[in-house]
């Protein structure tokens, strides 16, 4: 005889939410390539990647301006006299841009000595400041103590060396993926400009990745990550020469300020993001850390290596030495 008091088996009572986000956890600790994207996310996290992506993303939108100012006074001085080059110049891709176009239509190109001036101090304040915001996001990425990095001086003498290689690799890159967006060029110029500008982001990126971090890291470490940041910028350059010439272009003045304006900003930011996963890949790599758990009742090896490694970041002085231990779960 059925007793009706009895509870219903266990295996006829429905699953909890809670347990199907643990059997969803369980799959893809398991699960080849979806565990190691699922660490590299979670190491992301731990880091806080999307404020160190903010700020990197803050210097680079800054530091335009002052290098849009530069670039005007340069032309300026360079094109006076010149009246056919001016008026290319102002009909041509500089002359596309909503922001620039609209003071290049009411006042002359012209060249200015005190504009100049700005424009240079002001892109090498934004341009160390980028450097110095990639150099503290690597430090951190790879678990370098605050007291075994740069001091100071050091950091802003490496940045401003760094301004000096990255920013020129920097241009090269992009003006061979602005010539690949050219219509006007042959399949054989616009393979050449892909190859150009890929070998300028690898070479790009390597070396910030060597160099913009206090850690001693070798080549070999470093290269899944570079080739994974080099396929990313280069998408993210096309990207943008086809947003400028299919959306820009056909903006009205006021419209187009803020398509500059978010535009830049939103592909500043995702560079920047996709630069921090590329670095993260290496990191996680490295360290061999994954599989990881996306719930936080319980922590698997790779859990507690990658906290640990977090809170040894934390050590400023060098009499100072932080000591991880985890409590057994209740």
């Amino acid at each position: 005889m059925h007793d009706s008091t009895l509870p219903p088996h266990q295996s006829d009572s429905p699953l909890s939410f809670n347990d199907r986000l643990r059997a969803i956890d369980k799959r893809q600790q398991r699960t080849p390539g979806i565990r190691f994207i699922a660490a590299v996310l979670k190491k992301s996290g731990d880091d806080q990647a999307g404020h160190l992506a903010a700020l990197i993303s803050y210097y680079a939108f800054v530091s335009l301006f002052p290098l849009l100012l530069v670039l005007v006074t340069v032309l300026g001085f360079l094109l006076q006299g010149n009246t056919a080059k001016r008026e290319e110049i102002l009909h041509g891709t500089l002359g596309q841009i909503p922001l620039i176009s609209d003071q290049l239509e009411h006042h002359s190109l012209s060249g200015s000595n005190l504009a100049l001036v700005i424009g240079i101090v002001g892109a090498l304040l934004a341009g160390m400041g980028i450097t110095n915001a990639t150099q503290e996001a690597f430090n951190r990425i790879w678990g370098v103590p605050f007291k075994a990095r740069p001091d100071f001086i050091h950091l802003r003498l490496r940045g401003l060396g760094m301004l000096a290689i990255l920013g020129t690799l920097s241009i090269i890159s992009t003006v061979a993926a602005g010539y690949v967006g050219a219509a006007s060029h042959g399949a054989v110029s616009v393979l050449a400009g892909v190859l150009v500008a890929f070998a300028t982001n690898l070479a790009l990126f390597m070396i910030a990745f060597k160099l913009l971090c206090a850690a001693d890291l070798s080549w070999r470490e470093l290269w899944i990550g570079v080739l994974v940041a080099s396929i990313f910028w280069q998408l993210l350059q096309h990207l943008g020469g086809f947003y400028i010439d299919h959306v820009l272009k056909r903006t009205g003045p006021l419209y187009g300020v803020f398509a500059v304006v978010l535009g830049l900003l939103a592909w500043l930011y995702l560079g920047a993001q996709l630069t921090i996963y590329a670095a993260e890949v290496n990191v996680v790599l490295r360290h061999r850390l994954w599989p990881r758990t996306l719930l936080s009742d319980s922590l698997l090896d790779a859990d507690k290596r990658a906290l640990t490694f977090s809170a040894e970041v934390e050590e400023r002085v060098h009499r100072e030495d932080v000591q991880v231990t985890f409590k057994p779960r209740e």
